[in-house]
């Protein structure tokens, strides 16, 4: 742990000694003092003092000429307390200019830095010390341009990575990135849910989750915020407004770290947040009730979403969902689809939780619930859902709440046809139609006579009702229900030989789709 005597250096980018060393203008040479690890400084200062400490912050590099030293000064303990003195006030290095007070550098003195670990440079009679300090401004201020592109540019891809369908996983791994480390998001329980980056050693991953226990809500005086250094790893911690604490592990603190990684806890914090407020209040009072007997229509105005509401069925756009390309010998001019290039049996990567919460939040309802590779949404009618990237969404009629089970059915339709044919979006047509000529306990029993030979067998008659709103297409409705087109195929064969019909008669069509549309 460093010394709590020693002021911490400021809180800018440093300059490399090196960097000053390789300077021909100036002609520096170091002469004493360690090199491993790579002295850094943050500031030039000069000072005749025979005591610099109450002058100085931390971090500089103290020029002198040696005008403070005592003729005596080789034989006693003078040169031992002014380095011990440097070095207790958080000095980076000492620069000692030969001419006019002293031709060489005094031994005791290089002896000195030597014992206290203090950089000594030798500066030539022909440098003065305003070009030293001039350099150094000068590397500082290309260090604060490099260092503010860089937070800059972090700033702009954290952005970029909180609009990707999968945003907090994708804000945890520019993070990491952009710090050069390790991040972690643990929940409001203490679990760690996500992570990005190289992850460290055990040691340091436990003490990271202490540090964001530190850092939990837990009344007045909590910091929001926390580090520490362990291992020559350092870790940091910052709490979330809605119960979520975001770790960071790195090797090093770089100074625009602390803004990069502020800027991702505000992203995360929108990312994990309830939309409304007092939902999840609304959503426990609706729950309970719902376990007590009490009906849908009674719940509902609960959630504050209206008389009327949309079901919202969303998976993952599968990059194999969307049109391939096929570049001919002829280059651009004769691309075309590429047919069946994506295997029928393929299951986009379901969504997690957090993904879902995410979606959900681009909607405009907290009212999500992930079941295997899909999200339902439930959505005020009010809220008419737009494309989101990266998801193919299928929304149904706005229906009461009575009658929500058959929106769902909708939904499920809509995304099926619009993942046969690669739309964003599909909404569930409301039109008036044939439906409405016909009384529905008429069309009903007409459809229950009319499918009964496929009344034991779902998987036909799922096939059956998305072929048909496919206008028959083998390859699209093998794309909608993930399985194999040869699969379709015998499907369709056996619904046919089922039903004793010929599909390839339009009016039969016709009547088959009046009647899948009764269910």
């Amino acid at each position: 742990m460093p010394d709590p005597a020693v002021p911490p250096a400021p809180p800018t980018p440093a300059v490399p000694l090196a960097a000053l060393l390789a300077r021909e203008d100036l002609a520096l040479r170091q002469i004493a003092g360690p090199s491993d690890p790579p002295p850094v400084v943050h500031a030039a200062h000069t000072s005749e003092m025979a005591d610099p400490y109450p002058y100085l912050l931390g971090g500089e590099l103290l020029l002198t000429a040696g005008v403070h030293i005592p003729d005596a000064a080789g034989s006693g303990t003078y040169f031992d307390d002014y380095v011990s003195r440097i070095v207790a006030a958080g000095g980076a290095a000492l620069g000692f200019g030969l001419v006019p007070v002293h031709d060489t550098v005094p031994r005791a003195l290089v002896e000195a830095c030597d014992t206290y670990g203090l950089p000594l440079v030798e500066v030539p009679p022909q440098t003065p010390f305003t070009a030293v300090a001039r350099a150094v401004w000068q590397l500082l201020a290309q260090a604060r341009l490099a260092e503010l592109r860089r937070v800059t540019e972090a700033q702009q891809s954290l952005a970029t990575a909180a609009a990707r369908p999968d945003p907090v996983p994708s804000v945890l791994r520019q993070l990491a990135q952009r710090v050069g480390g390790w991040t972690a998001l643990y929940g409001p329980e203490g679990a760690e849910i996500a992570s990005a980056g190289r992850r460290p050693e055990a040691p340091q991953t436990a003490s990271l989750a202490e540090l964001a226990e530190v850092v939990r809500p837990s009344g007045p005086g909590t910091p929001a915020s926390a580090t520490h250094a362990t291992a020559g790893t350092h870790l940091a911690a910052y709490a979330l407004s809605t119960g979520f604490v975001l770790g960071v592990a790195t090797p090093a603190r770089e100074p625009g770290d602390h803004t990069i990684t502020s800027v991702a806890a505000v992203l995360l914090t929108l990312l994990t947040g309830e939309q409304q407020s007092g939902s999840g209040a609304a959503r426990t009072s609706a729950l309970v009730r719902l376990l007590l007997g009490d009906t849908a229509e009674e719940v509902t105005p609960l959630l504050g979403g209206g008389d009327s509401w949309l079901v919202v069925h969303a998976c993952p756009t599968d990059q194999r969902d969307r049109p391939h390309l096929l570049l001919g010998a002829r280059g651009p001019a004769d691309m075309r689809l590429r047919r069946g290039a994506r295997p029928a049996t393929h299951h986009p990567h379901p969504p997690d939780l957090l993904a879902a919460t995410a979606l959900g939040a681009a909607i405009g309802s907290t009212l999500i619930d992930p079941v295997g590779d899909v999200v339902q949404v439930l959505v005020p009618a009010d809220r008419a859902p737009q494309p989101q990237p990266g998801w193919t969404l299928g929304v149904s009629a706005p229906a009461p709440p009575q009658h929500l089970s058959a929106a769902a059915a909708q939904a499920s339709r809509a995304l099926a046809r619009a993942r046969a044919t690669r739309t964003p979006l599909v909404r569930h047509r409301t039109r008036p139609a044939l439906d409405d000529l016909v009384p529905r306990e008429a069309a009903q029993a007409h459809a229950r006579e009319l499918l009964e030979p496929l009344a034991e067998h779902p998987a036909l008659v799922e096939t059956l009702r998305t072929w048909l709103s496919l206008h028959g297409s083998w390859d699209r409705t093998a794309v909608a229900l993930s399985v194999h087109r040869n699969t379709v195929r015998q499907r369709i064969a056996r619904s046919a030989e089922l039903l004793r019909v010929e599909l390839d008669d339009p009016d039969v069509r016709m009547e088959l789709w009046f009647a899948l549309r009764q269910e």
